[in-house]
């Protein structure tokens, strides 16, 4: 197999390595790709989203499968690009319909489905630019903390919890009336506050049937003990320890079923990941949001735990067989500790040597983010620059070993977190 791989994060490093391991892979190439995806295929200097690009780059290369990484290509429909396309329809893509995409693409457009379904999800009210004046009366009644949502894409950065009525007033008008996010945020969901711990849980679909991936749990504040800043993620661990055989029950039985059996009830075509962000409330379940695609950095704990060939489950998909297939999972824990720009979730510096990248091991693995090739050097070239994944007996020992890692690299202005799982530790 001939496989174009779309993105340039630590996510897509996991993925790639992932792929090139099986020996059903054939040339494998990266768009744009980084300084690490270019260790396991090809990178090709072109942008996601570059639809005719990637046709012609799919004809002329003989690609047989396009894997996308990120949300952006599935949210622009690359799956109906492709499907539309007498010479490309050929061709699986490992994600669902632009249709399907809008389950991460728009909020309002996934809590619609969750209330069609009967999933378990925080009450909500949507509001715009027409009905204003309604969620400013809305907003004044409603008990705190509020939870506003812009309900496009943004970045992983369209969520705000506000703690008084005067504070939600003023995001609330910042995201409609001075558009902070953009077109993102030209819809807006408020919602109910929901007291608990959170977990990423993620399934292979083929929109029929599914399969079930070790689960993670992410960590997004910048700063150590969840403080500061959001960001799109410092850190994760996987297995996650309250998630036990009977919670994971609840979760199938309550969210994973309706949701696969929904999109198969109303027509949504979905062969791909499902990420679904839960939150555990006293035991129960509940969907925070869905993603179209895998968390990063969630993909870099949960790919070295999955023992199962990629390439084959990703066949059995686009074969409509997934049902065949037997997951298999290290039992070792995994912890995953994120090496960051100086700056960052803010303003960040750039081209950045970085040295003392040590070769993976059975038992760690250091993924690329933010970083590009310069001659023999290697910089830095994002927010978020490397993701250490170490495996071991114990999630103490896995941080542990991770945390030694990040603490040998080197790079100016390296900022990562050293709690990385502390709740179970």
């Amino acid at each position: 197999m001939n496989i174009l791989l779309l993105g340039s994060g630590g996510r897509e490093h996991a993925l790639a390595l992932k792929m090139s391991q099986s020996p059903l892979c054939g040339k494998l190439f990266i768009a744009p790709g980084n300084a690490g995806t270019a260790q396991c295929g090809t990178n090709v200097n072109m942008g996601v989203s570059e639809f005719d690009k990637i046709r012609s780059f799919c004809l002329e290369q003989g690609i047989t499968m396009v894997v996308p990484g990120s949300e952006e290509a599935l949210v622009n429909g690359i799956f109906d690009y492709f499907a539309q396309d007498e010479a490309l329809k050929h061709i699986p893509v490992m994600g669902p319909s632009k249709l399907g995409a809008q389950l991460e693409g728009s909020k309002a457009f996934a809590k619609l489905f969750m209330e069609r379904q009967g999933i378990p999800t925080a009450a909500y009210r949507e509001f715009s630019e027409e009905n204003y004046e309604e969620g400013i009366a809305y907003i004044k009644q409603h008990s705190l903390p509020i939870v506003l949502k812009a309900d496009g894409l943004a970045a992983g950065k369209g969520v705000v919890i506000t703690s008084s009525h005067d504070e939600a007033l003023d995001e609330f008008s910042q995201m409609i009336k001075a558009a902070k996010f953009g077109d993102a945020s030209r819809k807006v969901v408020i919602e109910q506050f929901l007291t608990g711990i959170e977990l990423s849980v993620f399934v292979l679909t083929d929109g029929h049937t599914y399969k079930i991936l070790p689960e993670a749990k992410d960590y997004k504040r910048i700063g150590e003990g969840d403080k500061g800043l959001n960001t799109g993620g410092m850190g994760a661990v996987s297995p996650v320890p309250f998630a036990d055989a009977a919670f994971m029950k609840l979760v199938e039985d309550k969210v994973i079923r309706p949701t696969v059996d929904g999109l198969s009830k109303e027509g949504i075509i979905y062969p791909g990941f499902i990420f679904f962000g839960l939150i555990n409330v006293a035991g129960e379940p509940f969907v925070i949001e869905y993603n179209c695609r895998m968390g990063d950095p969630e993909t870099e704990v949960v790919m070295p735990r999955l023992q199962n060939d990629l390439l084959e489950l990703f066949t059995a998909v686009s074969a409509g067989n997934l049902s065949a297939q037997t997951i298999y999972t290290d039992q070792r824990a995994a912890a995953t500790v994120m090496l960051v720009s100086k700056g960052y979730p803010e303003a960040y510096e750039k081209n950045k040597v970085i040295t003392s990248i040590p070769q993976p091991t059975h038992d760690q693995i250091v993924f690329h983010a933010g970083t590009r090739q310069d001659g023999a050097s290697v910089l830095t070239n994002g927010g978020r620059v490397l993701a250490v994944t170490s495996l071991a007996t114990t999630l103490s020992l896995a941080l542990a070993h991770s945390v030694q890692t990040a603490n040998q690299i080197e790079f100016e202005g390296k900022n990562f977190r050293r709690d990385i799982g502390y709740e179970f530790i």
